[in-house]
């Protein structure tokens, strides 16, 4: 059991890693700005993207037993409000919307899931790295698909 839990650190450590890199790139590689008309999608995949992160940022401190039970709970609390703020901008019904919309759901479960294991001292689900890539990928999905203008 405490290999599984080290090896979920590490996997987590190593995709924070490679998630902040991956927004540097297309930020200062991508040469066009969006479209005015597009300029709600794009805040909404970048809130979507914003919260993903800040999941993945702190999740970090809640991989191991004992859990600080306060700290737990601001730090879902600030990720719920950053979820609710995505949501609250995907409000359309285009492809990349409905991929945000979806991915947010996604990462909302997790949240809960991982919420439901710290309260009860349990371990945390073994899928989490994998959920978590999942929710990014469907982020990924919806800009690029924003970027062709669906």
């Amino acid at each position: 059991m405490n290999k599984l839990v080290k090896v979920i650190v590490v996997a987590a450590v190593l995709y924070v890693a490679w998630r902040h890199g991956l927004p540097w790139l297309k930020e200062n590689v991508s040469s066009k700005p969006p479209a005015s008309s597009a300029a709600s999608q794009g805040s909404c995949t970048q809130l979507a993207s914003a919260a993903s992160d800040a999941w993945g940022r702190g999740l970090h401190q809640f991989v191991n037993p004992p859990y600080d039970v306060n700290a737990w709970s601001s730090f879902r609390q600030d990720v719920e409000s950053k979820i609710s703020n995505a949501e609250s901008e995907c409000n359309c019904n285009s492809e990349s919307c409905t991929k945000v919309k979806a991915a947010m759901r996604d990462l909302r479960s997790l949240v809960s899931d991982l919420d439901s294991s710290i309260r009860s001292g349990s371990p945390p689900p073994s899928d989490v790295v994998q959920r978590q890539e999942a929710v990014d990928r469907r982020i990924d999905e919806a800009a690029d698909l924003l970027r062709s203008g669906k």
